[in-house]
């Protein structure tokens, strides 16, 4: 199967394409390269021994998307590109529905007019806003809390009422909650653009010595120390969650959703000691007011793609901090460097 990837020279694109070039399939790769670099595709055609197709285009560019579908006999698409941070969104909401939606659109109707059918969305957890009860299920209620969420929100309503109006799309929806880690060659894994935004890429840096110290928001949530509690996924097991995904396109009829998670809540501190570990160092940090916005626990039922994709987390938060280390103390100015 030949699979284009959109946003595929980025942190979860260059994973999602080694797990599909060692599956066989074919990669086609479109990326702006906005937020992302060329080297880490020729570091994934390291890791692989395979040749990937590489086209810098922007989704949003309705005549470069349709050259692309031209070039390639495409069997299915994995959309990932898109702005993704969070803070930024609020202060610059109308870039982030702008091209967060129009890459969608675009890219739906190139595959529309080419005759290609099966899409695989990455959505996120940010559609369930401060969740009412955990673990999260998919038929909890969704509603969002910033304008990044909420296109990814908009995205899924989309794709219901595209194939609801054509029922010969194929599409799923993943959900997915806090990828953390990195391929364990350390050739590829997370290369933040300035500060980062992420609690482990930023205790990474700490750790390599780029930043002073982690500021932890708040000890005081009713929580078992007090810290915020997440789910941490290790990004190779999510890449794993999307080779399994397009691998049941086929049974997909309609818009189907799915939470990608390990079904365990992971506090602040206990990421944090964790990355000790992985460094055998301490590392510095400081309580500071809670953020605003910021919820006590967020974490996934998983079940659902368990028993419908054959999928399950199996990489531990420990396994994710060692590779994530592995690839910090290897590159640290990430692919620049």
């Amino acid at each position: 199967m030949n699979v284009l990837l959109t946003g595929g020279a980025g942190y979860i694109g260059t994973h999602t394409a080694v797990e599909l070039l060692q599956a066989g399939h074919g990669v086609v790769v479109v990326d702006s390269l906005v937020n992302s670099h060329e080297e880490a595709l020729l570091r994934v055609e390291r890791i692989t021994g395979r040749t990937v197709a590489f086209h810098r285009v922007d989704c949003t560019d309705p005549e470069a998307m349709r050259a692309v579908f031209a070039a390639h006999d495409i069997d299915a698409v994995i959309h990932l590109a898109g702005l993704k941070a969070v803070g930024e969104s609020v202060e610059q909401p109308l870039r982030y529905y702008r091209n967060n939606l129009d890459a969608l659109l675009t890219l739906c109707e190139a595959m529309d007019g080419a005759g290609v059918r099966h899409l695989v969305l990455s959505s996120s957890a940010t559609v369930y806003g401060d969740p009412e009860t955990v673990p999260i299920t998919e038929d909890a209620r969704l509603t969002t809390t910033n304008p990044y969420g909420s296109t990814k929100l908009f995205a899924e309503r989309i794709l219901d009422d595209l194939a609801t109006a054509d029922p010969s799309w194929r599409i799923i929806s993943l959900r997915y909650f806090n990828p953390i880690g990195a391929h364990s060659s350390g050739l590829i894994g997370e290369d933040p653009q300035g500060v980062p935004n992420n609690l482990f890429p930023y205790i990474a840096q700490v750790a390599a010595g780029r930043r002073e110290r982690l500021n932890v928001f708040g000890d005081d949530y009713d929580t078992p120390d007090g810290t915020g509690v997440r789910d941490y996924l290790h990004v190779v097991d999510l890449a794993k969650g999307h080779l399994a995904a397009v691998g049941h396109l086929a049974d997909a009829s309609g818009h189907r959703v799915y939470n990608l998670g390990t079904g365990q809540g992971t506090s602040v501190m206990e990421g944090l000691r964790a990355f000790e570990r992985a460094t055998g160092s301490p590392i510095p940090h400081a309580v500071i007011e809670r953020r605003p916005g910021d919820i006590a626990v967020c974490y996934a039922d998983p079940g659902a793609a368990t028993r419908d994709l054959d999928w399950k987390a199996e990489l531990t938060v420990d396994d994710a901090c060692r590779d994530a280390w592995r690839w910090q103390s290897a590159n640290p100015n990430g692919f620049a460097g």
